[in-house]
């Protein structure tokens, strides 16, 4: 992998190269490699030859080591003093480079490693600021030092390190500007948002070197292992990553990147005296009393040469990544495609990464349009998708008849007042309106929904998700259903003649619903009510079709902002101000009345367990909300230890199986090498010989092939072709006790075929004789029982913000220590934060930085928002004719919905 870690004083630099980067000091004798300057700056400057602690120590210090001259004019106490990038592989790598000398390997790591620092050379910007601009431009050359080390950090001082190969390579801040004709800080940012793409090349770069030597790759994930290395070997020689897996666990730290950077700060003293040659002997002993009866061979397993596989091919790659990419966006960087579309050719030597760009810069069906130091791109298909839903819009305007010539008494008055009218007396087919979060916008169903009623009209209701429809909207409209159950179900379509459909949460309509309730709409001349919030989470899937109808399809949409629902009037203009965009003054509001409070970074859950309790004992409804699963596991663990003190749920526990869906694109699905045994697979349609909703484990992956087995033996091949067709769960256990709170996390049927939805809140009653759990709704006396193995359950005491969405409770609870905010943003915040009537209570450990990330707007462009950035940028650049900015603003107004791009 690959990772930037900033040193941000002389002081920490220096530190950093005396407790992980020099040779002498590093704990094993002669396993480390002398450090190495490389770079154009470097040449340009005569730095070169063994990175000396002097040398090193100089350019800390924003000082040349040869000249004794200062680097850049002025030297900032406070500066970027430089970033340490650090490239690691595989285990697999680093044990057959530990255990044999005449592997090769070695040489083909630094190689790799060297050609990707000269990519992030080439990539290096620097800030202009002269005659008061304020732009980026290319640098020229960087000044690194590579330090190659062989061996993981020791787990304590009496245990020997495990192998593994990485390199530090340290980049000084510092680039030369040709044009000013000086040398000045490097412009980070960019580098750092590109490190998918760098990590990517590296690994293609290395894989196809490791191919030539003759090894065997294996993609694995996000990653790749050489074959012929047994798994449980790999596990025998990650005893520092269980070390930091097991701490990261335990104090609740989350997510990829934080893992990796744990890793710097939990190491341990450094072991002295050991050669190279001990540790051989010590690894091979571990290794061959571990195999028992199949001893290491003396010589490095390697392959002949086999048969490339078809299915990553250079037009695979690219079929694969847009299949892929834009499953879930409509607009995605190209250096992030690329990233993708070279980590699926690993394996295939063949398919080379100038192949792979070629084809790439060539194909006909992706758009490219550079923005700020970077091309976005999206297809020609995506941008037909947004162009056809918007058309189908605007083309009902001014085509219906009003359903009331006046508006009629009701209840509602102020905006919600206006809504109603707006609804019920427009000539459009769509009509949208926009309701903030706690705005009354069920009430204002309620009233309109009987008025419409009224007149004749049958009133469809319906939600993208069962959440919304099932259980939100179920409690007063029971007969919602989910936009699913409306495009198969052709009796409810029927109910679409001359009526109204109306989608609540349509905020969380992707396009393809969206285009498919539109053209049902024309079909059976229904109107159709779309109303939601576009500052709320938006579709898992590609598209953000309300945004796109209302701001780019100009379909007019009546706003509720007053909020309702929050009781204390600081704590609502507070979610007002968030409705708003208005971040930071939401935080001065929220944290005037103390709802945001500084917790312990060591007992991070302390103060939220005690407070969620205290509102349960009041009886109060509560609900918890955090940005990461890991930390809502570490909240859970923590609740129920609380509530098993307060004998709210029994003391013994029986262990249970949970799945948790992967959530694997259908591109992601269709490729083997995407599976590991042990894997769960469901088919959610029938097939031949499977039915529909059938289990299977996967047994085997093996040469293009995933074999499958069920609870009574019967063995299949997993379908590659029909990934639509099934998901892909990872099995873990969980332990429940009486009384616990669960929630289904995918729609079913009881055994004795009752539905459940995904969402949906039960209660654990009691266990039957078969060991079968019986649940209670919530809700209702209605009960449930399911098999052990059921599987399709979590706890239900602390929650994501998008499975939040769109319940109210008396006080809600949020957790979000600084490990967590690499997953927060302003629309996880807002929504997290807005569930509550009476109170909220934040919890962080770090609040300046809280302040930071929740003002980050996410903001995911649409392919027609991405054209008409690229057209208003040919007008300003002079690159059209008619540049003068009005003409701009009428093509993009008037032309946009059928622009065709230059091909």
């Amino acid at each position: 992998m690959l990772r930037f870690t900033q040193s941000k004083s002389a002081e920490q630099a220096k530190n950093y190269f005396s407790q992980a980067l020099q040779t002498s000091d590093y704990f094993i004798s002669d396993v480390e490699l002398p450090g190495q300057f490389h770079g154009e700056l470097a040449k340009k400057l005569g730095i070169s030859g063994m990175a000396t602690k002097e040398a090193f120590y100089s350019l800390c210090e924003n000082i040349n080591p040869v000249t004794g001259k200062m680097l850049t004019q002025r030297t900032r106490e406070d500066r970027t003093v430089g970033y340490d990038i650090t490239f690691s592989v595989p285990k697999s790598v680093s044990i057959v480079n530990a255990l044999y000398s005449n592997s090769g390997i070695q040489e083909v790591f630094q190689q790799s490693v060297n050609e990707t620092m000269k990519l992030i050379e080439a990539d290096i910007m620097t800030r202009v600021r002269v005659g008061g601009k304020d732009e980026d431009r290319k640098g020229n050359g960087l000044i690194w030092a590579e330090f190659t080390h062989l061996s993981a950090r020791a787990i304590d001082e009496y245990t020997a390190p495990d192998p593994f190969l990485h390199c530090h390579a340290y980049a000084f801040n510092a680039t030369y500007d040709e044009v000013e004709g000086k040398i000045k800080a490097a412009q980070w940012q960019f580098s750092k948002r590109d490190a998918p793409y760098y990590q990517s090349i590296f690994y293609k770069k290395l894989t196809d070197k490791l191919i030539d030597l003759g090894y065997s790759v294996r993609k694995q994930g996000k990653s790749f292992e050489l074959e012929g290395v047994p798994p449980s070997v790999i596990a025998l020689m990650s005893k520092r990553t269980k070390q930091v897996e097991d701490f990261a666990l335990e104090h609740g730290i989350t997510g990829d990147k934080a893992k990796s950077e744990l890793g710097a700060r939990t190491r341990t003293a450094k072991r002295k005296g050991l050669t190279l040659d001990q540790l051989k002997a010590d690894w091979k002993r571990q290794i061959n009393a571990h195999l028992a009866d199949k001893p290491i061979p003396n010589t490095p397993i390697r392959f002949a040469r086999t048969k490339e596989p078809v299915k990553t091919s250079v037009i695979d790659c690219i079929d694969t990544i847009l299949t892929h990419s834009y499953e879930r966006a409509s607009v995605m960087p190209e250096r992030r495609l690329l990233a993708h579309a070279y980590m699926h050719s690993l394996g295939n030597r063949n398919t080379s990464i100038i192949d792979i760009d070629s084809a790439f810069k060539s194909d006909k069906r992706i758009i490219h349009v550079k923005d700020n130091h970077q091309t976005m791109c999206t297809t020609t298909a995506v941008l037909k998708e947004e162009q056809h839903m918007v058309s189908l819009a605007q083309n009902g305007i001014g085509v219906m008849k009003p359903l009331y010539s006046q508006m009629p008494e009701t209840n509602l008055e102020g905006q919600q007042y206006d809504v109603a009218k707006h609804l019920l007396t427009t000539r459009d087919r769509v009509s949208i309106y926009m309701g903030a979060a706690g705005s009354g916008k069920t009430t204002l169903m309620k009233e309109v929904v009987p008025l419409i009623e009224r007149t004749g009209c049958k009133v469809t209701i319906v939600a993208p998700t069962a959440q919304a429809s099932r259980i939100v909207l179920g409690k007063d409209f029971k007969d919602a259903e989910t936009v699913a159950k409306l495009l198969i179900d052709e009796k409810i379509q029927r109910q679409l003649q001359d009526g109204i459909l109306w989608m609540d949460e349509a905020g969380l309509s992707d396009n393809k619903q969206m285009i498919a309730c539109l053209e049902l709409a024309k079909k059976y001349n229904a109107r159709v009510v779309l109303g939601g919030d576009t500052r709320q989470h938006s579709a898992v899937s590609r598209g953000q079709a309300l945004k796109i109808l209302n701001t780019v399809g100009g379909i007019k949409a009546a706003e509720v902002n007053k909020i309702y629902r929050q009781r204390d009037l600081v704590y609502r203009e507070a979610v007002e101000d968030m409705a708003k965009g208005k971040m930071k003054d939401a935080l001065t509001k929220l944290d005037r009345i103390e709802a945001i409070k500084e917790i312990d970074p060591l007992k991070p859950n302390e103060q939220l367990v005690s407070d969620y309790t205290s509102a349960l004992k009041k009886g109060k409804s509560a609900l918890i909300v955090s940005p990461t699963h890991e930390q809502i596991g570490k909240v859970t663990k923590d609740v129920r230890l609380e509530l098993r003190k307060m004998n709210l749920i029994g003391k013994h526990e029986t262990q249970f199986t949970r799945l948790r869906n992967l959530n694997l694109t259908e591109a992601e699905k269709s490729d083997w090498r995407n599976f590991q045994p042990d894997q769960v697979v469901q088919f959610m349609q029938n097939l031949p010989k499977i039915k529909r909703g059938s289990q299977y484990k996967i047994s085997e992956v093996e040469n293009g092939k995933v074999k499958l087995v069920n609870k009574d033996g019967e063995i299949s091949m997993l379908p590659l072709d029909k990934a639509n067709k099934f998901n892909v769960y990872q099995p873990s256990e969980m332990q429940l006790s009486k009384g616990d709170k669960v929630r289904i996390t995918q729609n079913s049927y009881d055994v004795k075929g009752k539905r459940v939805d995904n969402g949906q809140a039960l209660q654990l009653k009691r266990i039957n004789n078969e060991g079968c759990p019986i649940y209670v709704s919530e809700k209702s006396d209605t009960e449930y029982q399911f098999e052990k193995d059921f599987g399709h359950i979590d706890y239900n005491y602390c929650t994501t913000s998008h499975a939040s969405q769109g319940h109210t409770v008396d006080e809600t609870f949020v957790s979000m220590p600084v490990s967590t905010l690499m997953a927060a943003d302003s629309k996880q915040f807002y929504v997290s934060t807005s569930r509550g009537k009476e109170a909220v209570h934040i919890y962080t450990d770090d609040k300046v930085e809280l302040l930071k990330i929740v003002q980050v707007d996410k903001k995911e462009l649409s392919a027609i928002e991405l054209m008409q950035k690229g057209q208003q940028r040919d007008y300003a650049l002079g690159l059209r004719k008619d540049n003068e900015p009005e003409k701009a603003k009428q093509f993009t107004k008037e032309k946009q919905l059928n622009y065709e791009p230059e091909l």
